[in-house]
């Protein structure tokens, strides 16, 4: 079901998605929201008005009759026991994989925005293409030989950028307010490994797209001004980034989640759902990250926050628009963007750098301090190799020493039930952690990492048949849990880092 209708109050469509979306129809919001109604919404939401007043009235026989309700992304897929885990992998890739997506008048009633080529979906619930688990999700694919797979989801990337200005959360109309995390530039970079350094040029126009997407306003910041969107001025002028969301309302894809959420927080509602969206934005949705009191979700402050993670990301991208311009003889440009990024390296180390923890921290700008939360974070600056070997080594010796579980690392140390906390650990978090370390000669926890990880990954396939979204790393016996919705197997970026963990 569009939801680029559902702006006013007033509109018929708009109370019936309400009613619908606060009822007890769908344990999951995301549910309604990629359902795809079978007459014109108009008609449906009219009838609605005139149906509910009926005693006999069935809100969810009316919704099964007007609506087709999309299927779980392999719901019915059987394993086969005795395919080796690679094997397993190998064979999702295909039922993972949607077609070109037809742009008919179909479209125009469901949520999904078409994408012109081939793409892989997560799985289970996430039924469309979601921007950061992709690059993930390549490494697995480019361990399988599918470079037409990559190359289309890259050539997507591109296409979303030049027609909607960004590379929105995912390829729904209800993800139009926010991104994700920024990899292409890292996408870019793994199909260039295949194809040669010309493809650089091919995308640099999308490349810079992103990045003026990202810094949108940036130049209009003053110390009267010091925030606009995703950017940030500090007191010494650096300019830095946070996540953020265009639209204060809730998601329409948990909106009883959030609407719940903000009536009980009974505080600027506008405010937490901002908040609450920026942190879909960074991918840890939800993590107590975000959280001015870490076992409380009300005290949500999102946009009052610098990841470190988003900077590093960040300062990647200005550094690869650099290699671009140089490669190509623009030394003007060049030279701007690794300024940039020389800027972003030593705003990193003062402002989320911890002599005292030996850590890097997110940094809150309403309390003009660090956020006291520990998490994996503090791997980015290690994976971009943004840090003199001495940081990076306390980095280490940290992740080992209060990271390392018996199934590999764990996101926070912090027990919430938010599943980007502790006992959780998440495929792509593994694969920067692993790199971060290696980048900087920390091979034998490296590999310890990579050996706990894989064996977990192994255990509960040959448990249960499954690759699943995230891990219990703390108990190996027990499922990862928290958040949102029912643990997910498929799935995605899972199946691309043990893939590509396993090839090396």
């Amino acid at each position: 079901m569009s939801s680029s209708r559902l702006t006013s109050v007033d509109d018929n469509e708009a109370i019936m998605f309400k009613e619908i979306q606060l009822s007890d129809v769908f344990p999951d919001s995301k549910t309604f929201v990629d359902s795809i109604p079978k007459q014109p919404m108009a008609q449906i939401a009219a009838l609605y008005q005139v149906e509910k007043l009926k005693p006999d009235f069935d809100l969810e026989a009316f919704v099964h009759a007007n609506f087709e309700l999309p299927q779980a992304v392999a719901a019915d897929f059987k394993t086969d026991p005795n395919q080796t885990v690679e094997q397993h992998i190998n064979q999702l890739w295909d039922v993972l994989t949607r077609k070109p997506d037809a742009t008919t008048d179909h479209a125009a009633v469901s949520s999904l925005i078409p994408l012109p080529n081939p793409y892989v979906v997560p799985g289970g619930r996430f039924r469309e293409v979601y921007y950061w688990d992709s690059y993930f999700t390549m490494l697995g694919l480019q361990a399988s030989g599918r470079w037409d797979l990559i190359e289309g989801m890259v050539n997507n990337f591109a296409y979303l950028i030049n027609t909607r200005g960004f590379i929105p959360n995912g390829n729904r109309s209800y993800y139009e307010g926010r991104s994700q995390p920024p990899f292409f530039a890292l996408m870019v970079d793994l199909l260039a490994q295949h194809k040669g350094n010309a493809v650089y040029e091919t995308y640099l126009p999308a490349l810079v797209k992103e990045y003026e997407f990202w810094m949108s306003g940036a130049p209009q910041l003053t110390a009267d001004s010091p925030s606009h969107r995703r950017v940030v001025r500090m007191a010494d002028g650096s300019i830095l980034n946070r996540y953020w969301d265009d639209i204060a309302a809730p998601r329409p894809e948990s909106f009883k989640e959030d609407y719940e959420l903000a009536a009980e927080a009974g505080a600027n509602k506008a405010n937490m759902y901002r908040h609450v969206r920026a942190a879909a934005e960074s991918g840890w949705d939800f993590s107590s990250r975000w959280f001015t009191n870490a076992d409380d979700m009300k005290t949500i402050c999102t946009t009052d926050i610098l990841p470190v993670d988003l900077n590093a990301l960040l300062f990647n991208l200005e550094k690869t628009l650099a290699h671009i311009y140089k490669t190509t003889g623009n030394s003007a440009e060049a030279e701007k963007y690794s300024r940039l990024a020389l800027l972003r390296q030593q705003a990193l180390m003062n402002y989320f750098w911890n002599e005292k923890t030996a850590f890097f921290h997110d940094y809150n700008i309403a309390q003009q301090q660090q956020a006291p939360v520990l998490s994996l974070a503090a791997v980015f600056p290690l994976y971009f190799q943004m840090v003199e070997q001495t940081v990076a080594d306390k980095v280490a010796h940290k992740i080992v020493q209060n990271f390392m579980q018996a199934g590999g690392l764990t996101t926070t140390l912090a027990h919430t039930g938010q599943q980007w906390d502790a006992p959780n650990g998440w495929a792509p978090l593994q694969w920067v952690a692993i790199q971060g370390l290696r980048h900087y000669h920390h091979n034998t926890s490296a590999e310890e990492i990579k050996k706990r990880w894989v064996a977990l990954n192994r255990t509960v396939y040959q448990r249960t048949g499954k690759l699943v979204e995230k891990y219990n790393v703390y108990d190996t016996s027990l499922l990862g849990g928290g958040g949102e919705y029912e643990l997910q197997d498929g799935f995605g970026w899972t199946n691309g880092v043990l893939l590509a963990l396993l090839a090396e």
